[in-house]
């Protein structure tokens, strides 16, 4: 059973206390889980949106517009389903101990990348690498 860590509503990780203390870890934990959150309502709103506002438009313009904006908010919302995943294997780094270290060199990730991207998995070091080479890749 895990004991509810004491965060105070002003909190932010400092670089000055130990990485990834139970504070650090309760915070982030409490971050993904808003986002997430957020994201399943937006989820939620778009398929009630989408099953009452089926509307037989006699312009033909006019339809084709609304299954545009139809078709990108699917595609906006399927980004959204991959972050949501994301934002879970990042709770499951939390749970097993690997949350805000780089995967790529076992290195801390700085608290200002992760305060920004929570779901991140490498440092912005590694991450800046690993997109020079896909870069270097495509470009091949």
């Amino acid at each position: 059973m895990k004991v509810e860590t004491f965060l105070p509503e002003d909190y932010r990780p400092a670089e000055d206390e130990p990485f990834m203390n139970d504070r650090q870890l309760e915070y982030f934990r409490r971050k993904l889980l808003a986002w997430k959150a957020e994201l399943l309502a937006d989820g939620r709103e778009t398929i009630e949106g989408m099953q009452n506002g089926a509307r037989n438009l006699p312009d033909i313009a006019d339809r084709a517009s609304e299954e545009s904006d139809r078709a990108l908010e699917l595609r906006t919302r399927d980004r959204q389903r991959k972050l949501v995943s994301k934002i879970d294997a990042a709770l499951r780094r939390i749970e097993n101990g690997t949350y805000g270290y780089c995967e790529d060199t076992g290195n801390p990730i700085s608290l200002r990348r992760l305060d920004a991207r929570p779901i991140a998995t490498l440092s912005l070091e590694a991450q800046e690498r690993h997109e020079r080479n896909e870069r270097v890749h495509r470009d091949s």
